[in-house]
């Protein structure tokens, strides 16, 4: 018996033991992981006088002047006075006529490899190199062009009404719609000098890119990141953070990943790919971007019969909505619009299902105006530009000029790689 109690004792001292060593690791890993700086209020006020700066300079002054009232510093004041000053020269856009919008296709990273390419003829057609798209920016943003979401346009009402609600931007500025047809990365563009994709990366949202000699690259290849680092050297080019709207079918996948369960099978590729999509599209929206449907299978919805409208709006609902999320855009494949310049009627069976689906945005091409809006209490229409080869060329030849309030032409225009 006496052993046995001393034995209990043993334990119940090593017990005790192991507790205080427990405790006192425990107490030395939590004196250790404390932080070995604390931000002070002078780098506190720094922060907030900066993002304030940031908010002010993308037209959001409700924002910019909540973070810094409490803030008496002199960088304060004075960003206080600047902010005031400017709220009282806006000029409210509240004309739904008056947004111009502009669209293009993927970029074209080689011209050497896209032009020669058995598609040539069409990319010279339908898209612009990176240069180009480089210049355009920078014109448009000179000429004080501003880059609204068209999503922000409209609000629903207490009656359950769409209603438009406009911008306000300084004098001299003007809004400016930006969208990107295909955001898919075709299957058919590969080995064309195209990107292949959009990736996430700790640098932000960036392309894959493989170049004639089979190597891959990531940077900035296409339309969203040009426009992200542009955007970082002039926030004055975007209102209160916004980018663009993609336009993506599904029959390829989404944003170069091969997600379509009808075309490729409910596989486990697959399944890796839409995790792969989900990552980029969730960064994508943080990042100011929006997403509109183009169609399952880049449908012409004005030829298509009401059944074929109806099935490839579910295809897109139940194979590209999961990756990119609800939207409520849809942007017209072809600028095919399912009605004429009287507006959609009651009786358009096409119209009253995408209604019922969820879209209120419809956009259709029209680059005989610079800008064309239609407001009812059930939707908002808006007329898109194509700037493209064919666009550019008709500006040039004079049939077409459309494209002169945004940028010249001439001078963007890629002739040599163009006219090899």
């Amino acid at each position: 018996m006496k052993k046995v109690a001393y034995m209990v004792l043993v334990m119940l001292l090593g017990i005790v033991a192991c507790w205080s060593v427990g405790k006192m690791s425990q107490t030395k890993k939590s004196a250790t992981s404390a932080p070995k700086a604390v931000l002070t209020g002078k780098s506190h006020k720094a922060n907030s006088v900066a993002q304030a700066k940031l908010d002010y300079q993308q037209y959001n002054y409700a924002k910019s002047l909540k973070s810094i009232t409490n803030d008496n510093s002199t960088k304060a004041k004075s960003l206080k006075k600047e902010i005031e000053a400017s709220q009282s020269n806006l000029v409210a856009w509240n004309d739904p006529d008056k947004y111009s919008h502009l669209f293009f296709h993927s970029l074209i990273v080689d011209p050497t490899r896209a032009f020669t390419s058995q598609k040539g003829q069409g990319y010279k057609d339908y898209m612009v190199t990176i240069g180009e798209f480089n210049k355009m920016l920078t014109q448009l943003y000179a000429k004080g062009y501003v880059l609204v979401n068209s999503e922000r346009l409209v609000k629903k009402n207490d009656k359950g009404e769409l209603v438009f609600d406009g911008v306000s931007l300084p004098k001299g500025k003007t809004p400016l719609v930006l969208s990107q047809d295909d955001v898919n990365y075709y299957e058919y563009m590969i080995n064309s000098g195209f990107a292949s994709k959009l990736v996430a990366t700790k640098n932000g949202i960036k392309n894959e890119y493989i170049d004639a000699n089979g190597k891959t690259s990531v940077g900035n290849y296409d339309l969203v990141p040009i426009v992200d680092e542009f955007i970082k050297a002039h926030p004055d080019f975007s209102y209160r953070g916004d980018k663009g709207t993609l336009a993506v079918t599904g029959y390829n996948g989404v944003l170069g990943y091969r997600t379509s369960v009808s075309q490729y099978g409910d596989t486990a590729k697959t399944k890796r790919e839409t995790k792969k999509a989900l990552k980029v599209v969730a960064a994508l929206k943080a990042d100011g971007w929006n997403f509109a449907s183009h169609s399952w299978g880049h449908l012409n919805m004005k030829t298509s019969s009401v059944a074929d409208v109806k099935l490839d709006t579910d295809r897109w609902e139940k194979e590209v909505q999961p990756v990119v999320g609800k939207t409520n855009i849809l942007i017209f494949p072809f600028g095919a619009d399912i009605g004429d310049w009287q507006g959609y009627q009651d009786n358009n069976e096409k119209f009253a299902y995408l209604r019922q689906k969820g879209f209120e945005i419809y956009e259709n091409v029209d680059a005989s105006h610079t800008s064309w809006g239609e407001m009812t209490t059930k939707y908002y229409r808006q007329a898109r530009i194509n700037v493209d080869g064919i666009r550019m060329t008709d500006d040039l030849n004079g049939t077409n000029s459309v494209l002169n309030p945004f940028f010249n032409t001439s001078e963007v225009i890629d002739s040599t790689n163009r006219n090899k």
